[in-house]
């Protein structure tokens, strides 16, 4: 049961900060574009109600279960490049703190990895494609 309870705290704790990162987006796409903007990538407005979207699907997919290891492992990926495109090394001359926030990535990456690994443990709605 121990292990249940983790698991489901885990899960919420990674939906979490998709959906408030998602909301984040929602509260101000004018900024969000305009950060994704000055990393250099084109479309910036397509490119952040798609990341907005994106970012809700993940949540609901880590909260609910459903293709909860696909899931895992694209948000994986996607926090990898978040790190490497908003906290990459060209970035950590002019402040410090970037590098910080890039590492900080790759231990978002380790749990997301255990958890697709590992599933969704009880109440979940199991659906998936991939199996690890």
């Amino acid at each position: 049961m121990t292990r249940a309870i983790a698991v489901i705290v885990a899960r919420i704790i990674f939906s979490f900060i998709f959906f408030m990162a998602a909301g984040f987006k929602f509260a101000d796409m004018g900024a969000t574009s305009t950060y994704i903007a000055s990393a250099g990538f084109p479309m910036a407005g397509f490119l952040a109600w798609v990341a907005a979207f994106f970012e809700m699907a993940l949540a609901l997919a880590l909260i609910t279960g459903v293709f909860f290891t696909e899931a895992s492992l694209l948000a994986g990926t996607y926090v990898v490049f978040l790190a490497f495109a908003f906290h990459g090394p060209s970035r950590w001359t002019d402040n410090q703190a970037e590098f910080g926030f890039f590492i900080d990535h790759f231990s978002f990456l380790a749990g997301l990895l255990f958890a697709a690994v590992h599933g969704p443990e009880k109440w979940a709605i199991r659906r998936s494609l991939v199996r690890l």
